[in-house]
């Protein structure tokens, strides 16, 4: 009864279930294997103390900037240069601007460093004057902004002198030097002048850090894909049966094997194929022939007297 699962089509379906199943609990394996690293990252980051409130380092020390790294204080000499404003970052849920200034340090390189973040909008703000000469800063380590980085703006077309994302990409095509691949924010207020009073701007936890919608959003893709490989089981199982019952209602004459002819066993005709058409032609041929047996069966006496 199951010959035809050896038959080209369902070679066809059988390879296809026996490289789709694996496939999916493979991925589903994967999905959940990212989701357990997650959990395990924030466990960790839970027990560790919080990186502001260790002791600070040399910056060249902290980089490149990974999940340990980020958030510890990092010292930096050198002297202010160039001034950015950041449009469009929100803080305490008021719309604002981080003020941006790259500094110089001994060995060429800038650090971006935010100063503090002020109401309002970037567009023709006053903002207090970055202090001059050589200076120390320590400040919270971050890395480099991306397109997934809350408040980044990526449309571009922004007035000279503000920024949309922090990072050293965005900044090489605006300065003339080297820029680190990361920033620090100061996480005192520095004293304003006619713009106001800046607040300090708090350091963001690393990515991927925590339980956030992309850790339960790798714990759904692992229920899909032992899901799907579910249904695809299911779905082989549902065609051989239909196949199975087809073979079968065949063999018990349930249905008729169809011949090369299109008609029953080879398409032979059948009792009612060789009846006369019920045409006027026909019902007077039928007339005919019996009029003849009827003579033919008369002796020639009763023919005279008929």
């Amino acid at each position: 009864m199951y010959r035809f699962l050896l038959t080209p089509r369902w070679w066809g379906i059988n390879l296809f279930v026996v490289l789709a199943i694996p496939f999916c609990v493979f991925m589903g394996t994967w999905q959940l294997g990212r989701f357990e690293d997650r959990v395990q990252s924030h466990e960790q980051a839970e027990k560790q103390p919080d990186p502001s409130t260790r002791a600070a380092k040399p910056l060249d020390e902290l980089l490149p900037v990974d999940k340990v790294t980020s958030g510890r204080p990092a010292m930096a000499t050198g002297t202010y240069g160039d001034q950015f404003l950041v449009p469009g970052r929100e803080l305490d849920d008021r719309q604002g601007f981080y003020v941006l200034n790259l500094l110089r340090t001994e060995g060429g390189k800038a650090l971006p460093v935010v100063r503090g973040w002020l109401p309002g909008t970037a567009s023709g703000a006053r903002v207090p004057a970055a202090p001059q000469g050589v200076v120390t800063v320590t400040g919270d380590l971050q890395a480099s902004e991306n397109i997934h980085s809350d408040g980044v703006d990526t449309r571009g077309g922004l007035p000279e002198g503000q920024l949309g994302m922090i990072s050293a990409a965005a900044l090489v095509n605006l300065v003339d030097y080297d820029v680190y691949d990361a920033w620090v924010t100061l996480p005192e207020a520095e004293a304003g002048g006619t713009g106001g009073a800046m607040k300090p701007v708090p350091a963001a936890a690393p990515a991927g850090s925590g339980l956030d919608l992309k850790a339960f959003q790798n714990l759904g893709y692992t229920g899909e894909w032992f899901v799907f490989a579910g249904f695809v089981l299911f779905m082989w199982f549902r065609l051989v049966r239909r196949e199975a019952e087809a073979v079968r209602d065949v063999a018990l004459g349930l249905v008729p094997e169809a011949g090369p002819a299109g008609g029953p066993e080879g398409g032979e005709a059948g009792p009612e194929d060789s009846r006369p058409e019920a045409g006027p032609e026909g019902a007077g041929a039928s007339e005919g022939e019996a009029a003849a047996q009827d003579l033919a069966g008369k002796t020639p006496e009763t023919a005279q007297g008929s």
